[in-house]
């Protein structure tokens, strides 16, 4: 079974995190407030949280439970690895748990999540939620028995190459295909966030929204293998993508693995994809 938890923010560093909270305000309609040295930008379904420091580093990733008979059940499971000290939080909870996993990632747990303050009812730009995030890393094994064996996240799909070797994998938290991504690369870092829509036409809006911001296309349109997602994405001042998707898998909770070969159309069935090796 899941472990029944969803993505709720991210927090990322930047050299200069004004910069990157104006160009998410006007590329995916986040409104954006300074809390003395952070910067939180939010919308409906979607929140991110800025501060100074290196780009392309996660500070942490916070994931939301709804469900008291969950979390206690998670609590249960990771409260011998969830040691760490929960940063200050953009939102009330009722309870919350930190861990950091082998490349030195935060990943923050909390029970019945609140909204930052001021977030619109609703949104100008067609609903869009985050709905998972990637890391690059060297060893994308060790990370994988973290989250699957000592979180409980449940592995959806992995990606090897010829001799085996895991290349990529994906992880769900809840019935959407997966909640996290592993990428092996030269180096450790963070690769992107997704906003899923809600549909083709959204996905189109979305496009002509990113065309009349004049902000440039650089992957997609394209598919998936992993999820069987359509995606666009773009490139932010700090080099990290961000994706607009729609139509990802939903999975049963008895899905098996599946496996990919680690190949440019296995992350876009459509044609060319960016490899993160």
């Amino acid at each position: 079974m899941e472990l029944g938890a969803s993505l709720h923010h991210l927090h990322l560093t930047s050299p200069d995190p004004q910069r990157l909270a104006d160009f998410y305000a006007r590329t995916h309609g986040l409104q954006t407030v300074a809390k003395g040295e952070r910067w939180v930008c939010a919308a409906p379904g979607r929140t991110l949280v800025l501060s100074a420091g290196p780009a392309n580093a996660l500070a942490y990733a916070a994931f939301g439970f709804a469900d008291a008979d969950r979390w206690q059940a998670f609590r249960a499971k990771a409260q011998g690895r969830a040691t760490e000290p929960v940063p200050a939080l953009p939102v009330a909870c009722e309870d919350a748990l930190a861990a950091r996993d082998p490349d030195g990632n935060l990943v923050v747990f909390m029970l019945r999540p609140g909204v930052p303050a001021g977030v619109p009812a609703r949104d100008e730009l067609p609903a869009a939620h985050l709905q998972h995030f990637a890391l690059r890393t060297t060893d994308p094994a060790a990370m994988l028995a973290f989250y699957e064996g000592e979180l409980g996240f449940t592995l959806s799909d992995r990606v090897q190459d010829g001799e085996g070797t895991l290349r990529a994998c994906f992880l769900r938290t809840e019935h959407l295909h997966h909640a996290l991504a592993l990428f092996r690369a030269p180096k450790p870092g963070f690769d992107h966030q997704s906003f899923e829509t809600t549909g083709w036409n959204e996905m189109k809006t979305w496009g002509d929204h990113m065309a009349a911001v004049k902000e440039t296309i650089v992957w997609g349109i394209g598919r998936h293998g992993p999820g069987d997602d359509v995606f666009f994405m773009v490139r932010d001042p700090d080099g990290n993508l961000a994706e607009i998707s729609a139509e990802i898998e939903v999975c049963a909770p008895d899905r098996p693995v599946g496996i990919w070969p680690h190949e440019e159309r296995t992350l876009n069935v459509w044609g060319k994809a960016i490899m993160r090796d």
